[in-house]
């Protein structure tokens, strides 16, 4: 074993391995808290971007370990998609610390799990995507495919919290702000999602051409 794939390794175990223990925390510690249980619970957990975000961190660090080669392994070790869960990570990592940040102060375990997931993994993540993923195949098209996973994430918020009530993040929910001044903030946030995604695509490509 190579000392880059060996660092590769570690990296990813790493990155993982706190993704897994940020994740679980976070489950617990908010079940804990929680007024509601059960599915409702388990449901409104995982309607977080941050959420799913992270579980797209720790997939891509397990299949870059282990089950490279089956199907799923080979999606999620692609360059393609290990830049797109890079992007969500930092939109994760960037809306809370620029605007989600101020509004609560988790104290204790709490604490530690709210910075895991919003800055350790997020940076950590980027690292990773830095100086092990080769880039070579991503292409500026690979946009357009990046956006949907996000746009299917703001439909299933709107219908999901048009029936229950609940709106994980204050920017787009209904009932405080009104369609349109949430139409008008997805609006911001998708321009902040096509900046950087073509902000990475610009770096790969500038790596690239470095290394060759």
């Amino acid at each position: 074993m190579g000392t880059k794939t060996a660092l590769k390794t570690i990296f990813a175990s790493c990155i993982g391995t706190i993704a897994l223990f940020a994740i679980a925390g976070q489950f617990i510690l908010s079940a804990l808290e929680s007024q509601i249980g059960g599915v409702e619970y388990a449901v409104r957990f995982f309607s977080y971007f941050t959420i799913l975000s992270n579980i797209m961190v720790l997939l891509c660090c397990f299949f870059s370990l282990f089950l490279s080669k089956s199907r799923i392994g080979l999606f999620f070790s692609r360059p393609q998609t290990m830049t797109a869960v890079t992007l969500y990570i930092l939109i994760v990592g960037l809306i809370y610390n620029g605007i989600l940040r101020f509004l609560s102060q988790p104290q204790g375990l709490m604490r530690l799990v709210d910075e895991l997931l919003h800055v350790v993994t997020p940076l950590g993540f980027f690292l990773f995507w830095w100086f092990f993923v080769d880039k070579i195949q991503v292409r500026w098209s690979h946009i357009g495919y990046w956006l949907i996973f996000p746009l299917l994430y703001f439909f299933y918020t709107l219908y999901h919290g048009s029936l229950s009530g609940f709106y994980p993040y204050p920017f787009i929910n209904v009932a405080a702000l009104g369609m349109n001044k949430v139409l008008l903030n997805s609006l911001v946030v998708t321009l902040i999602f096509l900046f950087l995604g073509l902000l990475l695509i610009a770096i790969g490509k500038w790596q690239s051409k470095r290394r060759s």
